[in-house]
């Protein structure tokens, strides 16, 4: 921890800045890439990601949520398959309830979709689930410029990506 405070010349242009400032400065930089300092950063001091702020979650319950509504299997089906999302940080997620096999009383999830929005790029970089339960960009179009883009893209799956 004693290295990390270390100054460094990275912020020699504080020059006003006592020694301290600089090197919590400096350790930001370290954590956060270089969009740090410029007010970009999705991460937090601590290095967590920060979530969406009340308006925009807001806006995407409105649109995932209408999404999901219209690709919801009937109200009789349901229990055997239902459709659903989750905003989580800078993420929206959409995926699949049933019930497990052996053991129908426990619900499963099973991913489709999920999108997560970067602010340095001001844009929603899309990733689909593969077998091996991992996220991974979805190449035809890893980024989109909003979220509308995003539902159209997992609509439409040309691919056969996200609904397989």
């Amino acid at each position: 921890m004693i290295e990390e405070l270390q100054p460094n010349n990275t912020f020699e242009a504080d020059r006003g800045a006592s020694w301290p400032h600089r090197a919590r400065n400096g350790l930001r930089a370290r954590r956060c890439g270089n969009a740090a300092g410029r007010g970009r950063s999705t991460r937090s001091l601590d290095g967590t990601e920060m979530a969406l702020s009340e308006i925009e979650q807001k806006r995407c319950e409105r649109i995932v949520g209408a999404f999901i509504q219209k690709r919801r299997p009937p109200a009789h089906i349901r229990p055997q398959v239902d459709l659903a999302f989750r905003v989580t940080g800078q993420s929206v997620e959409i995926f699949e309830i049933r019930p497990r096999w052996d053991k129908p009383d426990e619900k499963l999830e099973h991913s489709v979709a999920k999108a997560t929005f970067v602010k340095t790029e001001a844009a929603w970089r899309v990733y689909w689930q593969r077998r091996d339960l991992k996220w991974h960009s979805y190449e035809p179009a890893p980024l989109v410029e909003s979220l509308e883009e995003f539902v159209k893209l997992v609509e439409e799956d040309k691919h056969a990506c996200f609904w397989g």
